[in-house]
Parts: C-alpha cells; structure tokens; sequence
C-alpha cells in the first residue's frame, strides 16, 4: 500500500529555514519522480520542486529558485524539501506526490506558516 506522510512543518519567522519530510511506504522513491506541491488558503495547488527518478535532475517554481533544495535518501525512503530565507507568501500546506503504476499519490499535507 502506497502511503505518503510528511512531516516538518511549523511557524517559523521571516528569513529562517525549515526541512520538510515526505516518508514513503509502499515503493521505492528512486523509481519514481518525486514532488513537493503546496496550496496556500485561497489560491490553486502549484507545484514547489521536482525530482526525476532517473539523474536526479531537479526543477523549481519560479518562486522558490534558489531558496528551496529537494533531495531524496534512498536509504530512508525519503524525500525532502530545504526551504531557506522564508517569506510570508511561502505559508501554505506543502503536499508531497508521487506517480505511482499510473496512479498518482498525495500525502495528508503539513502546514508552514511564515510570520514574526
């Protein structure tokens, strides 16, 4: 049974950091492409960053260049995301998602909230 649960979140203050965690069961996250979405109150789901199975080649949004780090261990069955320099447009319920056998897979989401 695939199972998604992430972990990590919390209020942190402008301009500090947080490491997110998605723990997967259920297949292995090197076989798959790996994502980190997020949906703040009011707006659309948008995609966060991205990792191939293949590579590891890595892609962002736009507005988390060079301020978020996706990676995964293998050897955890893990994946995560480093957010440095938060800012309050970043508070949002980050998903991690996974295409798995053709069906895709969310887990239940951990809340951000960026404000001092």
């Amino acid at each position: 049974q695939v199972q998604l649960v992430e972990s990590g979140g919390g209020l942190v203050q402008p301009g500090g950091s947080l490491r997110l965690s998605c723990a997967a069961s259920g297949f292995t996250v090197s076989s798959v492409a790996m994502s980190w979405y997020r949906q703040a109150s009011g707006k659309e789901r948008e995609l966060v960053a991205n990792i191939a199975s293949i590579g590891g080649r890595t892609i962002y949004g736009n507005s988390v260049k060079g301020r978020f780090t996706i990676s995964r261990d293998n050897a955890k069955n893990t994946v995560y995301l480093q957010m440095n320099s938060l800012n309050p447009e970043d508070t949002a319920v980050y998903y991690c998602n996974a295409w798995v056998i053709f069906k895709n897979y969310w887990g239940q989401g951990t809340q951000v909230t960026v404000s001092s």
